[in-house]
């Protein structure tokens, strides 16, 4: 594997990989990587025969006050993960090489719609961040597919609709959702959890499933749905942003002709954020 920090340096190998006709696939992380990424990248081997993976702690997605500074940096760990997934290259640029024009004078990329409620609504500014970022670093690898994990419903939809409207010609895939044995979502996040907050926050994952199960039966009073769960979270000691039922396809609100739907939920566990999400086909 090769480690690389300079977008020349970059380039240079992708030119040589195109001319011999290779397919490149791109992750992007924010590195502290862990198993959910890792299937990311097993994901990637059936798309292309080259995987590029950038870690890159994005500081335009962070809002003041958020975990930027504590956002957990550990580089040569990742690197170790990656030489042993035989990953082709480790983009690992610093912020000058991504924002040459410094932060507060960067291009920033705007997706409307889908930008501005559920995690939008609770973290403004944060998905243009993301959309910036993701905008440059698909510039710079040129990649034929690039991999998101489901977790991030929100963050992969919006993506999708930013390649499409952009006509960048590549595939976006989505990875499933990638759960400790008790059903907790894998997050970098997790570790800030202490341990009677990790041992209550599987209750997030059970609420989405309780909805999904009423959905698949019937169920057409989303109203109520949502509002229990609420109250199942409240109850186990979450502090919610939201819980939202929504179409699968475009995010937005479900109706009878909705055939497949996703459950999203935002919720505060003491002083972590933890996101979520299942689909349901009814």
């Amino acid at each position: 594997m090769e480690s690389i920090t300079g977008k020349e340096s970059l380039r240079e190998l992708l030119v040589d990989w195109r001319r011999s006709g290779d397919h490149i696939a791109l992750v992007p992380t924010m590195g502290n990587l862990h198993d959910g990424h890792m299937s990311l990248i097993a994901l990637a081997r059936q798309h292309a025969e080259r995987i590029v993976v950038s870690v890159f702690v994005n500081p335009t997605q962070f809002a003041a006050g958020e975990d930027f500074a504590e956002y957990p940096r550990t580089l040569q760990r990742d690197a170790r993960r990656l030489k042993q997934a035989k990953v082709d290259v480790m983009f690992a640029p610093d912020v000058d090489a991504i924002y040459p024009y410094g932060l507060e004078s960067a291009t920033t990329v705007h997706v409307p719609f889908l930008t501005n409620e559920l995690c939008g609504a609770s973290r403004p500014g944060h998905f243009d961040g993301v959309t910036s970022v993701v905008s440059r670093l698909l510039c710079l690898v040129q990649p034929d597919v690039v991999l998101f994990g489901q977790k991030d419903y929100q963050q992969q939809a919006i993506i999708r609709r930013m390649v499409t409207d952009l006509c960048m010609p590549i595939e976006v895939v989505t990875g499933p959702t990638q759960r400790d044995p008790d059903g907790l979502a894998l997050s970098s996040r997790n570790q800030y959890l202490s341990d009677s907050e990790r041992a209550a926050a599987p209750t997030l994952y059970a609420a989405l499933k309780e909805v999904g199960e009423a959905l698949e039966t019937g169920s057409e009073d989303y109203t109520g749905l949502e509002a229990a769960a609420l109250a199942t979270l409240k109850a186990a000691g979450f502090q919610a942003d939201y819980l939202s039922i929504r179409r699968a396809d475009g995010l937005g609100p479900p109706g009878r002709d909705s055939d497949e739907l996703v459950v999203l939920a935002a919720a505060w566990l003491g002083k972590t954020r933890l996101i979520d999400n299942i689909v349901v086909h009814i």
